[in-house]
């Protein structure tokens, strides 16, 4: 297989939850149950912990315009959930999320209805998790990069594996770093180490993410989730208002940082209406180094 990407009521507490929708289901005017996601699966590894896993392993979990939207959508739903405590999220197979699907990242180039799309829920999955109540903990399995890596850095606790990699990725394509990164990189690892990983768009593996600072744990890959559980376990014993209202306020600092947001993101949707964005992705598709038009 070739890749091309960048880079319900609750029947049973312990088990599935939810019901497989086709890659053909209208998106949802509301989210308001599991049974609304048709990329999220869901489980009960306890019945206070709800395990979410991004289920597109076809495509290394990239994210199509629906997936893109339930990453925003579905913390809502778990705070409504009052059996939840805590969500651990993860990817199906070999990797957390690869990006953005490429088809969709290409439509942003040429259709400004896309791109206005894009900007809302991008702007959405950083604002929802930011302010979602419960706990979030991620389980980085494999490649992160692009929406799946601001979902699994935005979580409250991160736990990678050894030879799982991330990547901010827009400045492979020829657009600025947006999404999470400009918000909440400097403030993980220190603006420094940020503006080169952005700048440059290259990897990082779990060790060295660990070291500086940007996710909370690295552990041996076959460890990633039971690890993510275990902490997750802890989280769910411990005192709700306590864990939440920590959370909450140790969020304000990246909520003090919205100007940055807003304007990164709005910088990024730009990029993709101009040449080098085109080039970007032109070249992933050809499998070569860009050469974009502003380098001269």
């Amino acid at each position: 297989m070739r890749l091309r990407t960048v880079a319900g009521t609750v029947e049973d507490r312990v088990g599935p939850i939810g019901h497989d929708a086709s890659m053909t289901e209208a998106m949802p005017t509301a989210f308001t149950s599991y049974d609304d996601f048709a990329h999220l699966r869901f489980e009960r590894p306890t019945p206070s912990v709800l395990l979410i896993t991004i289920d597109r392993p076809e495509v290394l979990n990239a994210a199509d315009e629906r997936l893109h939207r339930e990453f925003s959508e579905v913390w809502r739903v778990v705070d409504r959930d009052d059996s939840v405590a805590v969500s651990v999220i993860t990817g199906a197979g070999k990797a957390f999320s690869a990006g953005g699907d490429l088809a969709m990242v290409e439509k942003m180039t040429t259709d400004y209805a896309t791109t206005l799309e894009q900007w809302r829920d991008a702007k959405a999955v950083v604002d929802e998790m930011l302010t979602s109540v419960k706990p979030i903990v991620s389980a980085i399995n494999g490649v992160a990069v692009g929406a799946g890596l601001a979902v699994a850095l935005l979580a409250d606790v991160s736990v990678m594996g050894e030879s799982a990699r991330l990547s901010d990725g827009h400045a492979r394509l020829g657009v600025a770093a947006g999404d999470h990164a400009a918000l909440l990189w400097p403030l993980l690892c220190g603006m420094a180490r940020a503006k080169y990983y952005l700048m440059t768009a290259d990897f990082v593996d779990g060790r060295e993410a660990e070291r500086i600072g940007l996710v909370t744990r690295c552990v041996a890959d076959d460890e990633v989730l039971t690890e993510a559980l275990a902490i997750a376990g802890r989280l769910a014993a411990g005192s709700r208002t306590a864990v939440q209202w920590t959370k909450r306020v140790m969020n304000q600092w990246m909520l003090q940082a919205a100007p940055v947001f807003g304007e990164s993101l709005a910088l990024e949707m730009l990029g993709f209406l101009g040449p080098d964005a085109t080039e970007g992705i032109r070249a992933v598709r050809e499998r070569r180094a860009p050469v974009f038009p502003s380098a001269g």
